[in-house]
């Protein structure tokens, strides 16, 4: 069973299997697909934005640098000594817990003259003492590097710095001092982690560093696509690792608690994943490049911000800074610190920090598991098998609600993973049902436009547009082998075709025989019947193949009055042109035939044979012995109640011994007149009496029905078979059955 489904679909298999395959390759990292990265990126951030909590967390408040406070106090840089009164009023006045600085203090202040000073002390004025000395007493208040290091010293200030790639022609690409590194050299050897590493940075003066409580770095990790989903928690820099700025305000705000690596498996050493950073009873979540996924609340605005103008003149409440965290950054257009988040094309980099010190403390970070890769493997396998092995078994609103059902269970357990900070990757999933479900579609739409290719080919010839539709919507309904089926079979001929034919030129003889086919075969057409062949003259045509057809027997009829009745309106016509006048018999037999694809290596035909095929041709043969234009057998007879039908005769026809009773179709009950009904009811009572040896009854009876037609072929061949059982009478087991010795 299961060879016999492979060998069925395997075409449909093939290219699911591939495309199943290329994502395992692409998750075990053996190939690359940059479009599935995007898609996963695109994935990410719309959970991320349907899931925000969109509020405002007061506990970090920002310090703003934006265009009103650059108004008031002049551009940027500002004098040291105006920040560190920025620091002391953030300390003393409005009592914050912990300030960071999102900016880089990199060259000395140069302000308040100081330098100019020293040099004219150090030059032209050398030899004037009173100069020095004055100098000695202002340098104190001149010494604005110096007033804001005091203004750090033992007090929660962390420093923000940054790292980035050496370029060459810069000088050795580093400037200022470097705090002391969270790890130092030699830490995780051996685990050849990815750490995002760096070969210079821009730091702060080294006094200033020295006064600060602590320092962390604010480099971003930009993915391909320009957006910041990520920081790097660690940055390496010449084998050792410097922490975030987010970390070093956390750190800071906890007494300056050690960093702690995180490993799921402490003995064992060779574990490559650093999984999480822990301060004291925090985990922070890590990726394989120790990056941290932003936890973002929300748009631009998530946190409070205050004008640092406005703290710097006392006019801020002093309730939304005390006990704060505070960042003191950046809004202003003109000072470059502007990224692309999921959240929002432009975003201030000092929220990015807030969002990622909120999500330290409240435990909020999503995290991207070292496991995921294998959860990742099972659902690409079990969803890829099953779609690629139930799709071809299922029809269209079947293949549709389950690939829905699977696509729901993939998102619905992301989603769960997704509640409990997990993020499982997504893109892959999604991708393989789509792509399943639309091969499977396409091969099927393929499949279905070939079969309607194949079927048209077939049977277009034969059977009626409306049948061959229905054949093609519906193509296992039917079969082109050989198969024994209940059917009726018709055949017409063209009475005195031969002198017809001697009567006309060949071109005129293709014109009539092309105006009498074609109404005939949109006839058989009309009433489901497909044609079997031409022979010369003769049409052969049967009902209930390919598709089964219940009431084979009652169409057959029915088309075989409607072709009577028609060339009777033809026949005036053909008159009109100088043609001769055309009339037919037609034979029509019900019974078991053989049907379906028959012929040789070098030609077949879908045709129907048997004894049941034969008698109908015999029947057609035998119309002009009775003067009638349809003949039809007792079991056609008996398929078709609601039509009136005259019993003509019980013969045997050539090549058959058991008799046959034959009938004339008159026509629908409900249609005909009371005259043609009487008639037909009189000869069955002459026919009664004939096979009853009632010569007499029998032949008043025809005398009766012949004054009412005269030229009828039927009473004049009953007159004349009793005029001969009274020369010759039958035996006494005489049965009334006529024998034919001729087709």
């Amino acid at each position: 069973m299961l060879k016999s489904y492979w060998l069925r679909h395997y075409r449909r298999f093939g290219p699911g299997l591939i495309f199943l395959l290329v994502l395992l390759l692409n998750v075990t990292g053996q190939i690359n697909l940059p479009l599935l990265d995007r898609l996963e990126n695109w994935t990410y951030d719309l959970r991320l934005n349907l899931t925000i909590p969109g509020t405002i967390d007061n506990r970090i408040v920002i310090v703003d640098i934006d265009e009103k406070s650059l108004a008031e106090e002049g551009q940027w840089p500002w004098s040291r000594d105006r920040l560190a009164l920025l620091t002391t009023q953030l300390f003393d006045r409005y009592q914050a817990t912990v300030v960071g600085f999102d900016v880089v203090f990199a060259e000395e202040d140069a302000h308040s003259g100081l330098q100019h000073l020293e040099h004219l002390a150090a030059g032209p004025l050398r030899g004037e003492s009173s100069f020095r000395q004055a100098l000695a007493e202002l340098r104190p208040e001149l010494d604005f590097d110096g007033m804001l290091a005091r203004a750090f010293r033992d007090r929660p200030v962390v420093l923000g710095y940054y790292f980035t790639d050496y370029q060459e022609g810069r000088g050795t690409g580093t400037s200022g001092a470097l705090p002391a590194p969270v790890f130092p050299r030699g830490s995780f050897a051996g685990r050849d982690i990815p750490f995002v590493s760096k070969s210079s940075y821009g730091a702060n003066l080294p006094r200033l560093q020295a006064s600060a409580a602590g320092a962390g770095h604010f480099t971003p990790m930009v993915d391909p696509d320009g957006i910041c989903r990520r920081i790097p928690a660690l940055i390496e820099y010449q084998g050792q690792y410097y922490e975030s700025l987010s970390l070093a305000m956390v750190r800071t705000l906890l007494w300056n608690i050690p960093l702690q690596p995180g490993f799921p498996d402490q003995a064992d050493s060779s574990y490559r994943r650093l999984e999480w950073l822990g301060i004291a009873d925090l985990k922070i979540p890590v990726d394989e490049r120790v990056c941290s996924l932003v936890p973002y609340r929300g748009p631009p605005g998530s946190f409070t911000y205050l004008s640092a103008t406005d703290v710097l003149h006392d006019r801020v409440d002093a309730n939304e800074l005390d006990g704060a965290i505070v960042l003191v950054g950046t809004t202003a257009p003109g000072l470059m610190d502007q990224r692309a988040t999921p959240v929002a094309a432009v975003y201030p980099g000092v929220e990015i920090h807030a969002n990622m010190i909120a999500g330290i403390l409240d435990q909020s970070i999503l995290h991207r598991p070292a496991w995921m890769q294998g959860a990742e493997l099972v659902t690409l396998i079990f969803c890829g098998l099953l779609l690629t092995l139930a799709l071809p078994l299922l029809g269209p609103w079947s293949s549709i609600l389950l690939c829905l059902a699977v696509l729901a269970g993939v998102i619905g357990g992301v989603q769960v993973a997704w509640s409990h900070h997990l993020v499982l990757p997504l893109a892959s999933s999604l991708l393989l049902i789509v792509a399943l479900y639309v091969w499977n579609v396409s091969y099927g739409f393929l499949v279905e436009t070939r079969a309607k290719r194949r079927i048209t080919g077939l049977f277009g010839q034969y059977v009626p547009p409306s049948l061959a539709e229905e054949m093609s919507k519906n193509p296992k309904a039917f079969t082109t082998e050989g198969e024994s089926r209940e059917m009726t079979v018709l055949f017409s001929d063209v009475r005195g075709f031969t002198s017809i034919s001697e009567g006309l030129t060949p071109r005129e003889l293709s014109r009539m025989m092309n105006q009498y086919m074609t109404p005939m075969t949109r006839i058989i057409h009309k009433h489901r019947g497909t044609i079997d062949k031409y022979i010369g003259d003769a049409i052969m045509a049967f009902w209930g193949a390919p598709m089964e057809d219940a009431e084979h027997a009652r169409n057959g009829v029915l088309a075989a009055l409607e072709m009577q009745s028609t060339l009777d309106r033809l026949r005036p016509r053909f008159i009109e042109r100088g043609w001769p006048e055309i009339r037919i018999g037609i034979g029509l037999n019900t019974g078991v035939m053989s049907v379906g694809n028959m012929g040789s290596e070098f030609r077949m035909a879908y045709t129907v044979l048997g004894d049941a095929v034969n008698l109908g041709s015999r029947l057609e043969g035998i119309t002009k012995q009775y003067g009638v234009g349809i003949i039809v057998s007792e079991t056609t007879r008996a398929a078709v109640p609601d039509i009136v039908f005259r019993e003509l005769d019980r013969v045997r026809v050539k090549g058959k011994e058991l008799p046959v009773s034959i009938y004339e179709p008159l026509g629908p009950t409900d249609a005909l007149d009371p005259q043609t009904l009487e008639e037909a009811t009189v000869f069955a009572e002459a026919l009664a009496h004939y096979r009853s040896k009632a010569w007499k009854a029998a032949e008043k009876l025809l005398d009766r029905l012949q004054a009412g037609a005269p030229d009828s072929m039927l009473y004049q061949l009953y007159r004349e078979r009793i005029n001969y059982v009274r020369a010759n009478p039958p035996a006494g087991d005489w049965d009334g059955v006529f024998r034919f010795h001729t087709k």
